[in-house]
């Protein structure tokens, strides 16, 4: 434990280590309150954040953390509607793809791992000498558009140019998902790890990350106020899928690119090799360490070598200083 470090850097250790309270706060108001309670209270509680951030941190960091919140909060997770559209009976739905589990979920899972493989072959290959923005615009324009998998099956237009649903899908959805997945985590991984200032680089590391988490619970949240809120039917009998291709298009397609763009322009426009933040021209958050005439602090700051000079004073020198 670096003592000197924590009393220097006093706010920015208080406010990473209150800002774990976001997630379980989070989860308790969205379990015990409505679900626009709970999406009301997340998005202060962003809100919130990026403002701290703003006062406490680098203005490329405050910058970083509001271009990941606009990016996670562009894409709602609709992935429960989807789901239950994939794996719906014929009672449910009686033109629908009726995937068995053991396909909707071993197989595409298994194929998704070998993709996970793939996609960072492809990125160390070919995108690790991109600058960051082009890099998350490619990854942001694949994933706008990987949605159109999920279209086409909902709306039916694969069975007549005589695709099943399986091939499709296993070609499409089950690819193109997990490889955007990657695509987009390992530049936003070293976004965050080039903003860890030295000597708290796993506390601002792991509080970024952790907002990063935050804004997907958040975006998960989104997606199941804007299913509810569709009225879309997607248990029972006679269920209704006819919200679904408008709130794909809306929201897997255009919102991404509408919003995700942009928001990339937040991040500095750098290679990946290259450094965000000068951190020894960045000064910030240094505070003031010393205590008055007495010098609490201050002794337990100084060189240990002067403990050297004390233990001659009376002839001695201890082993563990020769």
């Amino acid at each position: 434990f670096d003592r000197g470090m924590f009393l220097r850097k006093r706010t920015p250790f208080i406010v990473i280590t209150l800002s774990g309270l976001a997630g379980p706060l989070m989860a308790a108001v969205t379990t015990f309150a409505d679900l626009e309670i709970g999406l009301i209270f997340s998005g202060l509680l962003l809100i919130v954040l990026a403002v701290i951030t703003y006062f406490v941190f680098p203005k490329v960091v405050c910058c970083v953390i509001l271009a990941m919140m606009l990016m996670n909060v562009s894409s709602p997770q609709l992935g429960s509607a989807l789901g239950y559209f994939y794996t719906a009976d014929e009672q449910c739905l009686a033109d629908g793809p009726h995937f068995n589990y053991t396909y909707y979920i071993t197989i595409t899972g298994i194929v998704g791992s070998v993709v996970n493989f793939v996609s960072v072959i492809l990125y160390q290959a070919f995108m690790s000498t991109w600058r960051f923005r082009p890099a998350l615009i490619f990854t942001i324009v694949i994933g706008s558009l990987a949605p159109m998998v999920d279209l086409v099956i909902v709306m039916r237009w694969n069975e007549a140019i005589g695709i099943s649903d399986e091939v499709f899908f296993l070609l499409g959805n089950a690819i193109f998902e997990n490889l955007v997945v990657i695509l987009l985590a390992i530049p936003m991984s070293a976004v965050y790890a080039k903003v860890s200032p030295p000597g708290m680089e796993s506390a601002v590391f792991a509080y970024v990350v952790g907002i990063g988490n935050f804004t997907g619970m958040f975006s998960g949240l989104l997606g199941s106020a804007i299913i509810e809120w569709s009225k879309m039917k997607t248990v029972g009998e006679d269920c209704d899928f006819s919200e679904l291709p408008t709130i794909i298009v809306l929201f897997k397609i255009l919102l991404p690119m509408l919003v995700g763009i942009p928001a990339t322009f937040l991040i500095p426009n750098v290679l990946q090799t290259e450094p965000l933040i000068d951190w020894d021209k960045e000064k910030w958050c240094e505070e003031d360490v010393s205590t008055g005439n007495d010098g609490e602090h201050g002794e337990s700051l100084m060189d240990p070598q002067i403990s050297v000079g004390n233990e001659e004073d009376d002839g001695r020198i201890e082993p563990h200083l020769l």
